[in-house]
């Protein structure tokens, strides 16, 4: 008489099945790669020490980015009263803590005789600089840290030119290095002789002199605004050259502006490459046309331009609000212009540049003109905090 076969309990065929599959690293890390969010991925990785160690990973976290890029959560403005910010909506469910932290009120004891205003926002800081009663203060607030939202910077070294100098600007520059970000002040004097650049470096809590150059003054910086490539500054303020700063060789030099193009704040906007390789130019026109340029240490090459009416025609037919008889304005433009913020009457529109979709995003009410907008990503890399003994409340999302 055969041996009657055996079968397993439901329960236990179900358990047999999970362990092959949470058990392979595998599959397991198939599993974790789907995840959609970074803020997800450290739930996921609380679970036990294993998925914790998968899930840090440095090969694993390359692909996970990869296939998650950092997603834009908003943008800050600097208001009349105090920074605000706009999230980009919907979002999906998954990320409305991270909104509400993004939201933060920079500024809770704004009154009518202090004022603070944003210099610089890249990933998950934000560095403000707070004028009152006491004084001017510097901080960077860490949003998305919980426990860690504000360290204050100490003044910049310098505010007021030398000697034999009239005109000064100053701006705020950051570098992504290692975990973390660097950061530079960029002070520029001017005389009717001369144009000297200095350069700050923030290290250990302390504003050091990195470099500074010095170049015959030919021009006249109305205002300043800068952009850090590699180991080079592109400082632009004037009509149709760019001044360049080599922090390596400590030297100035200029490129001018590609043909038919004059610097105006609110037309032309720089942004980097993503690899450093070179500087990005956005340019528009008074036919709506946004012209894209490539310098890569030779010559300006138009890669791409933007035929602005023929994607918001349905935007337009569809929204009243926006103002087609005004020239766009560029508030933002990305890392390797993949998208912008532009400004159109009282609109403020996101271009997606490679898909070509615009959507309107705000709509001002007691500003007349919004001027830069800082984006807000999703944090980068994210924070795993160290388990004990494998319990999941001792991490933090």
């Amino acid at each position: 008489m055969a041996a009657a076969e055996i079968t397993p309990a439901p329960a236990a065929a179900e358990a047999y099945a999970r362990s092959k599959v949470i058990d392979d690293d595998n599959l397991l890390n198939e599993i974790l790669i789907r995840i959609s969010f970074p803020t997800t991925l450290v739930r996921a990785a609380a679970v036990c020490k294993r998925w914790l160690h998968l899930a840090s990973g440095r090969k694993f976290l390359r692909r996970f980015r990869e296939l998650h890029p950092p997603r834009l959560l908003g943008f800050y403005h600097n208001s009349p009263t105090s920074p605000r910010f706009v999230p980009m909506l919907p979002q999906p469910p998954e990320l409305a803590a991270v909104i509400r932290r993004s939201s933060f009120s920079l500024d809770d004891s704004q009154s009518d005789d202090a004022w603070t205003y944003i210099m610089d926002c890249r990933g998950n800081s934000v560095f403000t600089r707070r004028r009152d009663r006491s004084g001017l203060t510097l901080a960077v607030h860490k949003v998305l840290r919980p426990g860690r939202d504000m360290v204050v910077v100490p003044p910049f070294p310098r505010d007021k030119p030398q000697d034999g100098y009239l005109y000064t600007h100053s701006a705020v520059l950051s570098k992504e290095e290692g975990d973390g970000l660097s950061y530079f002040n960029v002070f520029l004097e001017s005389s009717s002789a001369n144009i000297v650049v200095h350069v700050y470096a923030l290290q250990a809590g302390v504003w050091r002199e990195h470099t500074s150059a010095m170049t015959q003054n030919r021009y006249f910086f109305s205002s300043l605004t800068a952009v850090l490539v590699h180991n080079k500054i592109y400082i632009v303020g004037i009509p149709r050259v760019v001044l360049v700063l080599d922090l390596t060789a400590s030297s100035l030099s200029t490129v001018r502006l590609p043909s038919g193009v004059e610097y105006d704040s609110r037309y032309t906007v720089f942004s980097r490459a993503a690899d450093n390789s070179g500087v990005y130019l956005v340019h528009s026109n008074d036919r709506h046309e946004l012209g894209i340029w490539l310098h890569n240490g030779d010559n300006w090459l138009l890669v791409d331009t933007v035929d602005l009416p023929a994607i918001y025609t349905d935007l337009v037919m569809s929204d009243d609000t926006l103002d087609t008889c005004v020239n766009v304005c560029i508030l933002h433009v990305a890392d390797s212009a993949e998208f912008m913020f532009l400004e159109m009457g009282e609109c403020v529109l996101h271009l997606d540049v490679k898909s070509r979709t615009l959507r309107k995003v705000y709509e001002m009410e007691d500003e007349r003109h919004l001027g830069r907008v800082y984006p807000f990503m999703m944090i980068w890399p994210p924070t795993f905090p160290a388990p004990k003994d494998d319990d999941p409340a001792s991490f933090v999302v």
